[in-house]
């Protein structure tokens, strides 16, 4: 980092800082040192003299040249004075001899830093890069996050870690580390000088920095000069203004560029405050003015503007590069820190005024961004890098604390630039936490502040209403919380009185916050109107979710000391005592049922306020509960009464609380809004359920176990209005409020199962916090399989952020890997199912259902009944073994009976299957409940008398028949069919009861009752269980069945349409089979070879195609009407050799004609293989540019105006149609081409072309005759005649196309040429030809680079999608020629043919060795058909000429590659001894010495034949393949058996075969000796390929290198490492940037920041816009290293996100690094993106995320 400073370095360069500076003059070092000068008065008039002229120039600082000026004039002397040597080499001695064992690296924002889970102890501990990677930590459980900036590094530190405080690199001892403890001492000389130079330059900053006047200096510091009239106008930041409003404001107010203005406001930003204008006082006054005026709207103030005199910014310039000299200082010695920590906190004697360090602190608010972050850098390296004087600013801290909050709340910096951020670093510490609760009741100061700065939002009634609050300052407010918690986070082991006593008074003055949050908020439910505007009710949830973990945490500390939590629990008695006590006036009501009466004040949820912030009486619950774990309730009667306990008082509050929500579930609140809905969503949420609805549940049980039990459920059933609803009175027939009622009863008896059932809480009963994680995990995982952060999220968070999952989810659940895409899953182990609980509190309603849904079909599938009943529930504690009294009360039993009584008299709207349930859940449990008393104590102890309860008749006549009774005749009802099983199971349960209740001994109830129970259950299951088998045996034929057709009609669909299913999708001819019948079998299968005399037969397939758009079906013809396929037409740097190479951006100038062996840049074509009739496109495609016209202010996923659209079918992303040409059958007649064989040799077939091309010329050129040198010396005869002897060989009338397929060509070329090139489209244009035959030559090479990658082979692999388009391609290019003037094809022609034949050579021709061959080829073969041209008749040549053109010309382009490989290739010194002496060996060598003979021996000759040969092999291979794949397309011969498989040698030979090649290629230039001998010389004799033999210039090497994405640590945190030495190469400060990763090339690039925009064509682009341009032509892969996303971009305005290929231990992802988990590589994921890019997938990928994905249309992704 650099150290300080405007650009330089802080203190020195001791490399070169004695040659680099300016000499000092003796009389001025002089006066440092004499003792008689006071050397306070000496400095500050050495400073007054010098700093304004150094800072003279504010407006455009030479900031080197000031830097310069300020080490030699002023901190050098300075340095002299202070350590009486040459400061460089002091410092260096005092580097050697040690630093400190803290690390105390301060982190800037971004920065990555890791915190391990196993050893920090709490959250905010973390390490820097370095120091993580040399400690233990990296080979622990660690998270790794990016900073917010602020934090520091504390390695080091030992209360901040249980293990491994240390690193290698700080440990004492280690090599530049402190020496066992000690640092080195200072002597007392430079101690003196300490003492008096630090007051001078810390009297100096300070004074400077909270200097007030804007004209005048302090006396001190003014010159005797006159004063001069420079002024500066200074603009200040602010979080409000944004970016863009600063820049216009600058450019109205100072007429000033946009540029400019935009410099300006970087610097802003980056500094907190600039010049931005210079002059005079009235000038700048003036200037101010109009920035205010222009910077003030009706939403926001000005911008803070001041006008200084140029010595006031000067000096206080200087200040802050004082405070970085400093702060360099400081890192050197401890003695330093120690002088100045003394020094910052001496008071004044005898003076009010603070100390320099608070008057800085009291000030930070007031002073701009560079100041403060000098400011607080000096604190770190000071203060908090020595524990005492760390303990000593924490008391100054705490003593300001309430000041500073206030400050920062209205102040508008962001949290990280104030002061009160550094809290975290002391009251994190566990000893200095304690220290200021004791000294300085910090728990008590933090609650105050927190009432003090909230008085606004206080109701009359002194209670919270935030309606209208501020965002920005609930924000702010809510720092302070996290000030409680951090002094909270670690619980003292040892309790002093004094301790107890402060904590108790924070614990006072915090129940005061709670008080005023009890019942704030109350809500009325509204039945006329609906309320017109909902409520704010964000803040009081927002609150709530901050409080939650202090709560806890309070709890947690009363509960370790059993004194305390007694006081504690009697204060937070008396607080709700005295909450509860406002609205008791009115008088009490009688409620009378079962022969019980309950008196209560009158109250209904409906009618009257209520609340659902109740954190009072929820704190109570939790203190309660923590009283039942101690055994500390047994004391709780000397603290609070019984008469003032009043629990029905307290249960009631919660108890309204949950009425509440049954009362939204039954849809009464509707009118009230969402508001209220969404503060029912989060009091049941996992984020605040643990401290609202979890506690009320508590409350609850707190009073049924202390209530009498008829008197509690009179209670409940009043508060759930409810109480006529059990008594005989004659229903209303309204039957919305009969629906009502029947939620409520379903509420009101869920409620009433968690208060029985839901024991697993710590004290309630008696179980671990590990039992209830455990029992949460098995519940999710009931649902369905989960992710692993998918529970995490779902399990509530401790204190530090923890929540236990990876202590237990080993024992309840087994990891599922994943795939290639998603993620890994838990999937729960068998034996955890028994504990499954239909009726688990934290369920939602639709988990509920989904839960049971999954258990039922489960149990069906293992052929068991469907009965879910509870597990048994584990025992009440004590305090609370009460509350199952309330199981067997009599009005308990009432409820029950007289829902029962409904069901089985159907009465159909007074009752749901769902309440029939709940019934049956609580008559499980009070089974149980007895069942499991019985079994642990004799019977006549057990008081629990559920079966006798449910077995005997109601007194009533309404109740004249037992629950028993009533479940009998219940069995039977057939609308309840589905609860059969589970009333089987209660009937079985009250016989196993019974029994147990009739045995007479416990031992022998202990042995038998299980048996015997099974033996009942065997019996009265058996029939059950037969005729289930029987039914499920029946089900699993009638599917075997169904399976056998299916399997059928499979078989016979592939027989019946076996074209779809061929390997090739090219079936071959009847005439192949009729030859393989008639052949012998020999070497070489003649109906294989595509090329030449021998040419298999290729069929035309009758193709008949569905169009997806209009559903019809038609055959493609060459005289029909077009099809087309959609397409999408992109340029691609996929195969580029050559990274660094410029690419055009516009191609108005570019010849595409030859492709630089490079291949650079190319144009690639690709389908998704969907076809449409061209008509019914045309339709779909004016259709949707005139939706879009109708929809303009819709932002749209493609652009319409360059021809972009959706495939109708599956939505990927195209530009354009490729029109689906018929391939032409042709047939050799095999007699005619022996003839033809016999005259037809390279020789005479290249004479006849020169011949022809010299005719046409003469005709082209009016009588211009070339020069054509003869290749054999016989007589050229008539050269009329010799014109036409190219017709004499067969031709046959030029195929006609319809005219529908001929706008189709048209189309698709200009699409090509248009995208390819990047131009406005030309149909006239003579480079459309060449951009057809190169997107044809390149997309055939993409396919083959692909499939040799996948290690696919050549023929039968390919996806359907890439063979239509590829078919359709090839036929295309071959077609295009005819619509263009065949004049214009020959004239290309001959420029291709210049490269082979010197002939033909002209000025712009390349050598041999800047092309690539297979567009060559490509490019002659299509073109060839044109020298058929007459005048008079349209010809091409017949199936012969054809065989015989393509052979020659493969033949020459071949040799020319041959040659091409051997002198770029061959040239290397062998490396292993090889002494094969082969045929092709010695071939090879005779073709070198030609080559040698013909370099004047530049090209080597002791090359050996073997190694030649093998670079020929394995160079050829890849244009070989592509060859195949295009003469297949474009012929239709079948290739050999070999290209189906994968294997090296068959391949070759195979490849040789069917392109009519000797397998020894090197036997061509024998065979062709005569003709191609003076072609290989005039090759050779190019000065290109001199210069590449004599090693003059790069040549690219064969075969290319495959491309693939680059190569990524296994471990993320490598990235991280070099992300975060990665600095802007275009920005001199050190502030963390964004960097980005190119994936295709791996550059480091600064994203989204302005330093790094360019401007193309006009257009400001970001890095990464502009990178992809030229890295991959627009299309790029970048990772965001520290949010850890892929970005996919294309062009200027479309990109997406991606999964990065890194996964966790769990298998999944980790954007934005919100988990901290360490990750790693996944190589299947990142094979995948490589794929994605290979297979041109990138453009697709980004449309189908958009349009998933809209919300990305608000990223501006031309500045990336």
């Amino acid at each position: 980092m650099a150290d300080g400073g405007d650009g330089g370095r802080g203190g020195r360069d001791p490399a070169g800082a004695a040659g680099g500076r300016v000499p000092v003059q003796p009389q001025e070092r002089a006066l440092w040192c004499d003792e008689r000068f006071n050397f306070q008065a000496t400095f500050l008039q050495c400073l007054a003299k010098h700093v304004p002229n150094i800072y003279s120039a504010e407006m455009d600082p030479l900031l080197e040249k000031q830097e310069e000026m300020v080490q030699a004039v002023i901190l050098y002397p300075l340095e002299c004075y202070l350590f009486g040597e040459d400061p460089d080499i002091f410092l260096e001695k005092l580097q050697q001899s040690g630093t400190s064992q803290l690390c105390g690296k301060v982190f800037k924002g971004g920065e990555a830093t890791y915190s391990c889970r196993d050893c920090a102890v709490d959250p905010t501990c973390v390490l820097c890069m370095d120091c993580f990677q040399n400690s233990i930590h990296k080979n622990h459980r660690y998270k790794m996050h990016s900073s917010t900036g602020g934090g520091f590094c504390d390695c080091g530190d030992t209360e901040a870690w249980k293990a491994g405080p240390l690193c290698t690199k700080h440990e004492p001892g280690a090599s530049g580390s402190a020496k066992e403890n000690s640092e080195c001492q200072l002597n007392e000389e430079i101690m003196e000088n300490s003492r008096r130079v630090f007051p001078s330059v810390i009297k100096y900053i300070v004074d400077m920095l909270i200097w007030e006047e804007e004209k005048e200096l302090p006396p001190e510091l003014t010159t005797s000069g006159e004063k001069v009239d420079s002024y500066y106008c200074v603009l200040f930041n602010d979080e409000h203004h944004s970016y863009d409003h600063v820049i216009y404001s600058l450019q109205r107010a100072l007429g000033c560029e946009r540029s400019e203005a935009q410099l300006h406001t970087t610097a802003i930003d980056k500094e907190g405050r600039r010049a931005v204008k210079a002059g005079h006082y009235a000038s700048c006054q003036e200037a101010k003015q109009k920035i205010k005026r222009h910077s003030e709207n009706i939403s926001q103030r000005p911008l803070h503007v001041e006008v200084l005199h140029a010595d006031v910014t000067a000096h206080q310039k200087f200040a802050l590069r004082l405070g970085s000299w400093l702060n360099k200082l400081m890192s050197y010695s401890s003695d330093f820190r120690q002088i100045f920590c003394q020094i910052c906190l001496k008071e004044e004697a005898g003076s009010e005024k603070p100390c320099f360090i608070s008057k800085l602190m009291l000030w930070d608010a007031k002073l701009h961004k560079g100041a403060r972050k000098v400011l607080h850098e000096l604190i770190f390296s000071s203060f908090f890098m020595e524990m005492e004087y760390k303990k000593l600013f924490a008391v100054e801290f705490v003593k300001y604390y309430k000041a500073l909050q206030k400050e920062y709340i209205n102040d508008d910096h962001d949290r990280v630039l104030s002061v009160t951020a550094l809290s975290v670093q002391m009251f994190t510490v566990p000893t200095l936490a304690r220290h200021l609760i004791e000294e300085q009741n910090v728990i008590t100061t933090i609650a105050e502040t927190l009432l003090e700065v909230l008085p606004e939002y206080l109701d009359k009634n002194g209670k919270f209403n935030f309606q209208d609050y501020s965002q920005d300052k609930m924000n702010r407010v809510y720092a302070i919380i996290y000030d409680l918690r951090y002094v909270l986070v670690s619980k003292p082991t040892l309790w002093t009185d004094r301790l107890r006593e402060r904590f108790l008074d924070g614990f006072v003055s915090f129940l005061r916050i709670l008080a005023c949050m009890q019942g704030m908020e109350e809500i009325k439910r509204e039945i006329g109107q609906h309320v017109e505007v909902d409520p704010d009710w964000e803040a009081a949830i927002a609150i709530q979710m901050q409080l939650k973990n202090i709560l806890l945490m309070f709890q947690e500390w009363c509960a370790c000391d059993e004194e305390l939590l007694l006081r504690a629990y009697r204060e937070c008695h008396k607080a709700v005592m005295r909450c509860s006590t406002n609205g008791r006036s009115r008088e009490k009501t009688v409620f009378h049922l079962c022969g019980h009466t309950l008196e209560s004040r009158p109250y209904r949820v409906s009618a009257d306020p209520v609340s659902i912030h109740l954190p009072l009486s929820r704190t109570l619950a939790g203190l309660h509960v923590r009283l039942s774990k101690t055994g500390a309730i047994s004391r709780l009667h000397e603290f609070v009464s019984p008469e003032e306990f009043q629990v029905e008082l307290l249960v009631d509050y919660p108890l309204r609380c949950l009425v509440l929500i049954a009362q939204v579930a039954a849809e009464m609140w509707r009118r009230n809004g969402l508001s209220l809905i969404s503060q029912v969503f989060y009091y049941q949420d996992v984020k605040c359920r643990e401290e609202m609805y979890d506690k009320d549940i508590i409350m609850l049980q707190i009073g049924a176990s202390l209530m009498d039990p008829n008197q509690f459920l009179l209670l409940v059933l009043q508060r759930y209005e409810l109480a006529d609803a059990f008594k005989k009175i004659k229903p209303t027939k309204n039957q919305d409020l009969i629906k009502q009622c029947n939620v409520l009863i379903e509420e009101m008896l869920q409620i009433l199962i968690y208060v029985v059932g839901e024991r697993y809480v710590p004290g309630v009963s008696n179980v671990t916090k590990e039992d209830v994680i455990m029992r949460e995990i098995i519940h999710l995982l009931c649902i369905e399989p989960m992710a692993h952060s998918a529970i995490t999220k779902s399990l509530p968070e401790n204190e530090n952020n923890e929540t236990g999952l990876e202590s237990v989810i080993d024992k309840v659940a087994t990891f599922k890997k994943p795939g290639v895409s998603g993620h890994g899953v838990y999937e729960l182990k068998d034996e955890c199912l028994k504990e499954f609980n239909m009726f688990f509190y934290h369920y939602t309603k639709t988990q509920h259902s989904k839960a049971e849904h999954t258990q039922k079909k489960r149990r069906k599938q293992e052929n068991k009944d469907e009965a879910l009943p509870p597990p048994p529930p584990p025992d009440f504690s004590p305090a609370f073994s009460n509350v199952v009294r309330i199981l067997n009360c009599d009005v308990m039993m009432h409820i029950l009976r007289t829902i029962l009584q409904r069901a089985v008299e159907l009465e159909i709207h007074l009752w749901t299957e769902a309440m029939i349930q709940m019934v049956l859940h609580l008559l499980c449990l009070g089974l149980l409940e007895e069942k499991q008393q019985l079994q642990k104590s004799p019977e006549e102890e057990v008081t629990f008398d559920f079966y006798h309860k449910a077995t005997r008749m109601g007194s009533s006549a309404l109740n004249a028949v037992s629950v028993l009774m009533l479940l009998e005749r219940l069995k039977r009802a057939p609308q309840l069919e589905a609860q059969k099983d589970t009333v089987n199971w209660i009937l079985q349960m009250f016989d196993t009861v019974k029994r147990l209740r009739e045995k007479s001994s416990l031992t022998t109830v202990a042995a038998t009752s299980a048996s015997e129970a099974t033996k009942v259950d065997e019996c009265s299951q058996d029939k059950e269980k037969a005729e289930r088998k029987r039914k499920a045996e029946a089900a699993r034929l009638h599917r075997q069945k169904i399976m056998a057709q299916m399997s059928a009609l499979q078989k016979n669909f592939i027989e019946t349409h076996k074209l779809l299913y061929e390997n090739t999708l090219e079936a071959q001819g009847k005439e192949d089979a009729i030859m393989e019948e008639e052949s012998m079998p020999s070497a070489i299968d003649y109906s294989k070879i595509a090329l030449g005399p021998k040419r298999g037969p290729s069929v035309a397939e009758k193709e008949v195609l569905t169009c997806i758009l209009c559903q019809e079906e038609q055959e493609v013809k060459l005289e029909s009407a077009a099809m087309v396929l959609s397409a999408c037409v992109q340029k691609s740097t996929a195969l580029t050799q050559n990274r660094s190479r410029i690419i055009e951006l516009s191609g108005d100038t570019l010849d595409p004609l030859f492709m630089h062996p490079d291949l650079p840049c190319g144009t690639h074509t690709g389908s998704c293989g969907h076809v449409m009739h061209a008509a019914c496109w045309q339709k779909y495609f004016e259709a949707m540019q005139l939706n879009f016209r109708q929809r303009l202010h819709v932002e749209q996923i493609f652009d319409l105006e360059n021809g972009e659209y959706l495939c109708p079918l599956c939505k990927s992303l195209c530009n354009t149609v490729i029109p689906i040409v018929p391939l032409q059958a042709q047939k050799i007649n095999s007699e005619d081409a022996e003839a033809v064989a016999q005259i037809l040799s390279l020789a005479r077939w290249l004479e006849i072309i020169i011949v022809r091309i010299s005719g046409y010329s003469v005709k082209n050129a009016e009588g211009e005759k070339e020069n054509v040198p003869a290749f054999t010396s016989k007589g050229m005869g008539n050269s009329a005649l010799e014109f036409h002897s190219i017709l004499s060989f067969g031709v046959q009338s030029s195929v006609k196309y319809s005219s529908s397929i001929k706008e189709m060509l048209i189309l698709f070329a200009t699409t090509i040429y248009r995208v390819g090139l990047k131009v406005a489209p030309n149909e006239a244009d003579h480079r459309i030809p060449m951009m057809t035959w190169s997107t044809c030559a390149f997309t055939i090479q993409c396919i083959e680079n692909l499939l040799e990658t996948e290690g696919k082979p050549l023929f039968g692999s390919l996806q359907n999608r890439q063979h239509s388009s590829l078919k359709a391609l090839v036929q295309f290019a071959a077609a295009q020629r005819t619509t263009s003037p065949q004049i214009l094809i020959q004239k290309h022609l001959v420029r291709l043919l210049g490269v082979l034949l010197p002939n033909f050579k002209a000025e712009d021709t390349p050598s041999l060795l800047e092309v690539d061959m297979f567009h060559v080829l490509v490019g002659v073969v299509l073109s060839f058909p044109s020298l058929y041209w007459e005048d008079a008749v349209d010809l091409q040549p017949s199936s012969i000429s054809s065989a015989y053109n393509h052979l020659y010309l493969f033949h020459l382009t071949t040799l020319a590659h041959i040659t091409q490989i051997v002198i770029s290739s061959a040239t290397e010194s062998p490396t292993a001894q090889s002494s094969d002496n082969s045929e092709e060996a010695r071939s090879a060598e005779s073709f070198c010495r030609e080559v040698c003979q013909y370099t004047s021996g530049s090209f080597g000759q002791d090359i050996p034949g073997w190694l030649v040969w093998d670079c020929v092999k394995k160079g050829i291979m890849p244009y070989l393949r592509s060859a195949a794949l295009f003469f297949h397309y474009l012929l239709g011969v079948s290739p050999p058996e070999e290209l189906l498989q994968v294997s090296e040698e068959g391949q070759f030979k195979a490849l040789c075969s069917y392109l009519s090649l000797p397998t020894n290629l090197f036997l061509l230039f024998q065979e062709y000796r005569d003709t191609v001998n003076p072609l290989l010389q005039r090759w050779c004799t190019d000065p290109v390929v001199l210069s590449s033999l004599k090693r003059k210039s790069i040549t690219i090497r064969y075969p290319r290198k495959r491309n693939s994405l680059i190569e990524l640590p296994e471990d993320y945190s490598c990235l991280l490492n070099r992300a975060s030495q990665f600095r802007c190469p275009r920005s001199y400060d050190d502030e963390q940037k964004h960097p980005v990763l190119c994936l295709f090339c791996g550059a480091m690039l600064c994203s989204q920041n302005t330093c790094c925009q360019e401007l193309i064509d006009g257009e400001e682009l970001g890095a990464c816009t502009s990178h992809a341009l030229q890295c991959g032509a627009g299309v790029c892969m970048f990772l965001k290293i520290r949010e850890c996303k892929v970005v996919l971009i294309e062009g200027k305005t479309r990109g997406c996100l991606y999964p990065a290929p890194y996964l966790d231990e769990y298998g999944e992802t980790d954007p934005g690094l919100k988990r901290g988990n360490p990750l790693h590589l996944c190589w299947e994921r990142y094979r995948k993106l490589h794929l994605l890019w290979q297979q041109h997938c990138i453009i697709e990928e980004i449309a189908r995320s958009q349009e998933t994905n809209q919300i990305f249309f608000g990223f501006n992704w031309q500045l990336l």
